[in-house]
């Protein structure tokens, strides 16, 4: 464990906000990188990102700014910025067309323990948000197929990367959350995959559990209330979760809960 950060007093919980890629579903990997190749061949260029290559590549946040970012590595890439922005935009409307399709395929499922806890969430009465810097169209697509055509009526809050000016790691998606919600930092928790949306949720001051993703999962994450494998077990989270519960059960607002006032006993967060 590496050295622990104060937290201020909280009250009780009133919101969870959520991130989408890598959060909600394994949506990098199996579904923006393959919906990129896939748009790369029907612009007619011959460009590929490999698994590993795209790993890099999220570093950069935002589809469109990732693309811009490969650019510069490309022979083939217009030399003129504005000639690159163009044919960023084109590929990512592209893209994003292509992604649609392919999370209608069903391919894409939420990641394991999910449900679960939105489900929780709204048995409690708390409210749920989404915080992404992913297009609005993507999360449509995602989310209307996993809940439906209405599924916007089940978040008190969805922002999206169109909402803002700066993406993470900046924290405008969660401080614009946080206002439309009319709470404080310390009322919300925020489910992340990331070192970036981690550094997000924290510069807005809300503390972040983090639900490692297959291109995170090595990652050096700090300052977080709770780091784990996902929400589907209950082994590997540091802090450990609390005794007595079946190790078959997904993690739920109980160990969100429990982490949070630790936190505040402790005036802690976990870091690795």
């Amino acid at each position: 464990m590496a050295e622990m950060t104060a937290m201020a007093e909280i009250g009780p919980l009133k919101a969870v906000l959520w991130d989408v890629d890598g959060t909600i579903a394994e949506t990098e990997r199996d579904g923006h990188r393959v919906a990129f190749n896939r748009a790369f061949e029907a612009c007619g260029l011959p460009w590929r990102w490999s698994e590993a290559l795209y790993g890099e590549l999220l570093h950069t946040t935002g589809g469109r700014e990732r693309l811009l970012h490969d650019m510069q590595t490309r022979p083939m890439a217009p030399a003129r910025l504005a000639d690159r922005e163009a044919l960023a935009r084109t590929v990512h409307e592209k893209k994003n067309a292509l992604y649609a399709d392919l999370v209608g395929t069903g391919l894409i499922p939420l990641r394991e323990g999910v449900a679960n806890l939105m489900v929780q969430c709204r048995e409690r009465g708390l409210r749920l948000g989404i915080a992404t810097t992913t297009s609005r169209s993507n999360v449509d697509a995602l989310l209307r197929w996993h809940f439906g055509a209405a599924w916007a009526q089940q978040f008190a809050v969805v922002v999206c990367g169109e909402d803002v000016q700066r993406k993470k790691p900046d924290p405008a998606v969660y401080e614009q959350a946080l206002r439309t919600l009319g709470i404080g930092a310390l009322e919300a928790v925020a489910i992340e995959d990331s070192p970036a949306g981690v550094a997000a949720a924290r510069a807005a001051g809300i503390p972040a559990v983090v639900t490692r993703s297959a291109y995170f999962e090595q990652a050096t994450i700090s300052a977080a209330l709770a780091i784990g494998p996902g929400l589907h077990t209950r082994r590997g989270w540091l802090p450990t979760l609390r005794a007595g519960a079946d190790e078959r059960e997904p993690v739920g607002l109980k160990d969100i809960e429990a982490w949070r006032a630790a936190a505040d006993s402790a005036s802690h967060f976990a870091a690795e």
